[in-house]
This record gives structure tokens, sequence and C-alpha cells, in this order.
């Protein structure tokens, strides 16, 4: 089926939104049967907007997943990010609001003002409900939900083994516009093979490392080349001080030859090829509160 023979098809964008940590890239790589965004245990592991398209059966959806939106702003990092999630609620047709079972904080009415100035329609998903001790407590919960919003479902699920999740998107695309695609049928994300390289390298050190090096540490692919059919990338890993730069290193050289070892992994999965990975640490003292040294890494390009 061409892009110009869609005419009975149903299109749109989807937002999926809440504070960190709440499973919003887990539910994306779920929905599309693909890693195509990051995930941690640790807080704010996504910085950017993440495109993942998902076509099958006349119906195309545009999900888009976003940073954690969070109510700590002292960084120009942290401003990036609650700035391009906020920016997703632009234009889309559907808001998917996740959060992490029955808690409810003050980041999520952060996030529950922004959905309702948005005026779009919005489901709510209660993920992890799986994780839930007590499950009584569920019917309740929401029932007090909702009336702080009048959403179109709340759907209680669980994005890491699926449960559920097929109901979350039946609920969606009955919402979506009868629209052409917009995308090719066998598109899967707007990103580039560059970028989600970067991510996978980032995602390795977020899980390996302690709790200060992930916050002040990005990632920049300097090479990205087939060579003889093999992938080449050469990727600088650049830390905020000297001690985090010897950290990452490890002794003799372990963890940063752990964290290539286990991207390679992720690489050759995704890229269904075969990938020579060099890494390097470098510091870039105070890069994180920069915007100049953000602009540099690639951190404001989308939010001109």
């Amino acid at each position: 089926m061409s892009l110009d023979s869609n005419e009975n098809s149903r299109c749109g964008y989807v937002a999926i939104v809440g504070r960190p940590n709440v499973g919003k890239s887990t539910l994306l790589n779920k929905i599309l049967g693909q890693k195509i965004s990051i995930t941690c245990r640790k807080p704010q592991t996504t910085r950017h907007q993440i495109m993942g398209v998902k076509t099958e059966e006349g119906v195309q959806t545009v999900y888009v997943d976003t940073p954690g939106l969070h109510l700590n702003k002292d960084k120009a990092l942290n401003r990036f990010m609650n700035k391009a999630a906020a920016s997703a609620l632009d234009g889309v047709d559907v808001v998917v609001f996740i959060i992490d079972r029955t808690a409810w904080t003050e980041e999520e009415d952060y996030v529950l003002e922004k959905v309702k100035r948005s005026g779009i329609p919005t489901i709510l998903a209660v993920n992890k409900v799986d994780w839930l001790e007590d499950k009584e407590s569920l019917l309740p919960f929401l029932q007090e939900i909702s009336a702080k919003h009048d959403f179109v479902e709340m759907i209680p699920l669980s994005a890491k083994t699926g449960r559920q999740v097929d109901v979350l998107q039946q609920k969606v695309e009955a919402l979506l516009p009868e629209s052409p695609y917009i995308y090719p049928e066998d598109q899967l994300t707007d990103r580039s093979s560059r970028f989600l390289s970067a991510e996978i390298v980032r995602e390795k050190v977020m899980r390996l490392m302690g709790e200060e090096v992930p916050y002040q540490m990005t990632v920049m692919i300097e090479r990205f080349k087939v060579i003889k059919g093999r992938i080449h990338i050469d990727a600088t890993i650049y830390v905020e001080k000297q001690g985090q730069k010897l950290i990452l290193i490890g002794n003799k050289g372990e963890s940063i030859k752990q964290i290539g070892i286990d991207a390679r992994r992720d690489m050759e999965l995704l890229f269904d090829n075969q990938v020579v990975l060099k890494l390097w640490v470098k510091v870039k003292s105070g890069w994180s509160d920069d915007e100049r040294a953000l602009q540099s890494l690639g951190y404001l390009d989308q939010m001109e």
C-alpha cells in the first residue's frame, strides 16, 4: 500500500507524557515490538523526543516518547528536557499520560496542568500494576483520579509484560482522525542511526555507573561508516569532571570495556549487522548547564 492510496486509513500523532521513570520508553518499545528508546531504572533517562511509528491494518500511529516532566529546572539540561516534553503536546491528536501505579505526586499535578491546558483527548495509563502490592487499592484510586480530569479512558497496564497494552493501542487508534499515512509503512522512527547509537552507549553507561556519572554524561558519535560490510562507530563520552572520567574508564579499563561490549551487542541487534565500536572518554566541564555546550552536543537543535 503506497502513501497515496490510504484515503480510508486513520493516522495521527500520540504524545506519551509523564514524570520521570514511570515507563514511557518501555511502553513505546513494547508497542513497536522493537527497542528504539533506551530504558533504565534511573529517572530522567530519556532526554529527547523520540518518535516511533506503528503501522498496521489501515492505521498508522505516530507515538512521541518524551523526557519526564519534572520540577527541577536548576540546569540548562533540565530546562531543555522539560521544553522537549511540553512541546510534544503541540499538534498531537491524543495524549497518553502514564503514571506509576497509585503514586500521585506534585509532578503528576504539574503534568496534568499541561495536559489540561492542551485540551487534547487524554488516556490515563496506570503502569506497573503487576507490581502493585495492594490490588484492591486500584479501584478507589481510579475513582479519586477521575475527579481530577475528564480522561477519555483510564487503563491499568504493564508496559514491561505487555498486559493491557493492546487495549491501550485500540483506544488510541479509535481517537485518531481519518487521514492518509504520514510516513512509509516500513519506517519505525524519525531518528538517525547515529542518534540511536549514541543513545545505546548512554544507556549502558547509565546502567553500569552509580548515581553521579549518568546525569553529568552525554555521548557524541564522531564516526558512523560502513566499511567492507561492517559498521564502524566511534563514540566520545563526555563527562564534567576528571574523577568521573576515571570512574567511567574503571580499573585497567574494565568499565569502559564492558560498556563497549554491551553497547555493541545492542547495536548489532538494531542494525542487523556486525559493528566495530570504539569509545573515548573526555572531560567537558559544566556542559549540562551551558547552553552553548548543549548546542554543540546536539541538544538544542530540535528546539529552535
